[in-house]
């Protein structure tokens, strides 16, 4: 029970480091935390390494007239880069996108950056706690494992990303749109055939590890 709670509390941890950034205008997402847990990952170290590198690219290639207004997260996992946050015109959000899907290795971009000021701190603080209680859920459910889906909260809105079975996909979901403060699931999972992820889950180190046996072995000792 004890080692439940310190994995509770690294995992809220964890998800509130945003919030030490609030104050700058253009902030990069959660992704850079995903080092944490490596060893989990469904994606290879390779491949976690180039999802940080664009999200820092991503963020330094903000056209230099809209930072000032904008507050951008920026999260990539599997080279799918996410934006969220705000612009101050439908102008900015398009360039914004524009020069993100630029960036050499990836793959698809999904401009969710709202055409709004700045969201406030508190707003901010919010969102953060929404992803803790969510991740919090994924967790207890036991159906899957919550360092297998990446969630973003943005505006009370959840996204979710991650390479998925689809019955996982379909449990994440569930979960989210059942998490106290959530006004809309956006759900952008890459859902592979299950003997995909169970080969995905078996492989060498640097991906998911392969994962305990149901039960443990007993030894008899008398």
């Amino acid at each position: 029970m004890k080692n439940i709670k310190l994995s509770l509390s690294a995992l809220a941890l964890i998800t509130a480091l945003p919030l030490f950034q609030g104050c700058v205008p253009v902030v990069i997402g959660a992704g850079a935390a995903a080092g944490v847990m490596t060893a989990h990952d469904r994606r290879s170290t390779g491949v976690q390494t180039d999802d940080e590198t664009i999200e820092w690219k991503a963020a330094a290639r903000v056209p230099e007239q809209f930072k000032a207004g904008s507050h951008l997260n920026f999260t990539a996992y599997n080279a799918r880069l996410l934006i969220t946050g705000e612009a101050p015109s439908a102008e900015a959000k398009a360039e914004i996108g524009e020069a993100a899907g630029k960036i050499e290795g990836v793959k698809v971009v999904y401009n969710e950056v709202a055409v709004a000021p700045a969201s406030p701190l508190g707003n901010r603080s919010n969102d953060s706690y929404i992803t803790s209680k969510l991740k919090a859920r994924l967790v207890d459910s036991n159906q899957l494992s919550a360092n297998h889906i990446k969630v973003v909260t943005e505006n009370t809105v959840a996204y979710l990303m991650g390479l998925v079975t689809e019955q996982e996909s379909k449990v994440a979901v569930q979960i989210a749109r059942t998490t106290d403060g959530v006004r809309k699931v956006v759900n952008i999972t890459e859902v592979l055939p299950d003997a995909e992820i169970k080969r995905i889950d078996t492989r060498a180190p640097g991906g998911a590890k392969t994962p305990p046996p149901a039960t443990a072995p007993v030894e008899n000792r008398y």
